[in-house]
């Protein structure tokens, strides 16, 4: 008999999960996720995990309940690691308790991984602490949507309406008016702050801040829809001051990242990290070339260069690959001078134990050129393992002035077979290199780029977006991710006042 795992995903931002948690969706066979659960961590699946999708939206149940008992018991009876996730915690309005009783009932065996619920990180989110020294020493975690099988409430409305000082509702937005109301007949001053809070901690988190008297009309007016945490009680006044989230330099903003697929993530964490929402749409797909006669043979007679010059973390990715291909390590480059394009590939070498001995200020072909007049050309022979269509500045530069240099292509860069859907509400496009430029142009048109920001990591590329007509918004001047995003938050940086920012 195989065991099933409760585990919470955490309130919506996939960086709250446990490492627990983690680790079990990554050695889970059967994955069954609520619909409150961000799809992000569905990547870190292993290849060949079932992944089933249980619904749970409110009204809409893709599976009732009686069916993911059942469900749960028969992939367990297979002898599989079942992951069951769950949004928030397990347990806290979770139905986690009725899926364990469950199971205890029929003698599987089951764990429970406890989650960030959303009940208190969510107001953390929007800058509102829970409980306080100086404004609450009491908190209460209620339902907003009891069991509609119940023939009478069972929640204590006077009590609540007299008794903690702050109150946090799950599952309340349909609702809100009716709470709001009995909170009021129950003795609750209608001045009581209170707020709504969609999609916390997630860069589309909105919050609605009024009294519980108008807290149901301001979210009617404001369009928002379930699902969302209702918070009641004085400590929302500290929002004002704390709060943070919203506070990040692109909070809200929508960035498309047209890097390739495997490229991608770690610009995609940099820009959540400043509160945007990347948008994942690779343009451009990178193929090793293979089998590679010419790289094993430059490999072979890899003592008869004085340098090597990579121009990006893939030619270094695919060079090093072989080099383990043919019984070799960085061992081999001793001797030789390597120079990177850009920090990037010089932290990307440094993988392999090798420290690049030049790199430029600016990271372009034309940097390169820069640091090849102080080092020298005559008489020194240069390796370049690179894309297959390159700009050949690097290497004009070296046969101009008495070099001699063998270019290998090691990989192509092609366009995706299929493009990817593309949302209307995108704010900023960014393109990192001349060929996602023109392949996202090939692929999506130009009308999509209109009244939109368009980011470009360089001159270079910016040069192939004016060329085809877009006009650039943004233009890094350190030709790299950082720079990248350096200029991104500079472009929305509020004017300065008085001369400060």
């Amino acid at each position: 008999m195989g065991k099933v795992y409760l585990v919470g995903a955490g309130p919506g931002d996939m960086k709250l999960i446990t490492m627990r948690g983690l680790e079990l969706v990554r050695q889970a066979d059967v994955i069954i996720y609520d619909n409150l659960v961000n799809k992000g961590l569905l990547e870190y699946a292993r290849a060949g995990a079932e992944i089933i999708y249980a619904g749970k939206k409110a009204s809409l149940h893709e599976l009732p309940q009686k069916e993911i008992n059942a469900l749960l018991a028969e992939k367990a009876w297979q002898n599989s690691v079942v992951v069951r996730l769950k949004g928030g915690d397990p347990f806290i309005f979770g139905r986690g308790g009725e899926e364990a009783e469950h199971l205890a009932g029929i003698g599987i065996p089951f764990e429970i991984v406890p989650g960030v619920t959303s009940a208190i990180s969510v107001p953390a989110y929007a800058g509102i602490p829970l409980t306080h020294r100086d404004h609450a020493s009491t908190v209460v975690f209620i339902t907003g949507h009891e069991d509609e099988k119940k023939s009478a409430s069972t929640i204590n409305w006077h009590e609540l309406a007299t008794g903690p000082d702050t109150l946090v509702f799950l599952m309340g937005m349909k609702n809100l008016g009716k709470i709001a109301r009995r909170l009021i007949f129950e003795g609750k001053d209608p001045a009581t702050p209170a707020c709504v809070i969609r999609s916390g901690t997630l860069p589309a988190q909105k919050v609605v801040s009024a009294t519980l008297a108008t807290i149901s009309e301001e979210t009617r007016k404001m369009q928002l829809t379930p699902p969302g945490v209702i918070v009641v009680g004085d400590v929302i006044h500290l929002r004002e001051k704390l709060n943070w989230f919203e506070q990040k330099p692109l909070f809200g903003k929508k960035v498309v990242v047209t890097r390739s697929a495997h490229q991608s993530r770690r610009f995609g964490e940099l820009l959540a990290d400043r509160g945007a929402e990347p948008v994942y749409l690779p343009t451009i797909d990178i193929e090793p070339i293979v089998p590679n006669s010419r790289l094993r043979s430059a490999i072979d007679r890899i003592s008869s260069y004085d340098a090597i010059i990579f121009t990006s973390v893939n030619g270094a990715s695919i060079f090093f690959a072989h080099l383990r291909g043919a019984g070799r390590d960085a061992r081999a480059l001793s001797g030789l001078a390597i120079i990177a394009i850009g920090a990037a590939t010089a932290a990307h070498l440094g993988v392999y134990g090798i420290q690049a001995d030049l790199v430029p200020e600016k990271f372009t072909s034309e940097g390169v050129v820069s640091v090849l007049e102080a080092y020298g050309v005559s008489g020194r022979n240069f390796l370049i393992p690179r894309a297959e269509e390159a700009r050949d500045v690097i290497t004009r530069y070296i046969r101009a002035n008495g070099g001699s240099c063998s270019i290998v292509p090691i990989y192509r860069a092609t366009i995706p077979a299929k493009a990817a859907s593309l949302p209307d509400d995108l704010d900023i496009v960014t393109f990192t290199s001349s060929s996602t430029a023109s392949n996202f142009i090939m692929l999506y048109g130009k009308e999509i780029l209109k009244n939109r920001v368009v980011a470009s990591i360089g001159p270079v590329t910016t040069a192939t977006l004016t060329k085809s007509g877009i006009n650039v918004d943004i233009e890094a001047q350190q030709s790299d991710i950082p720079g990248l995003l350096n200029a991104i938050e500079a472009y929305f940086q509020p004017p300065a006042k008085n001369g400060k920012a």
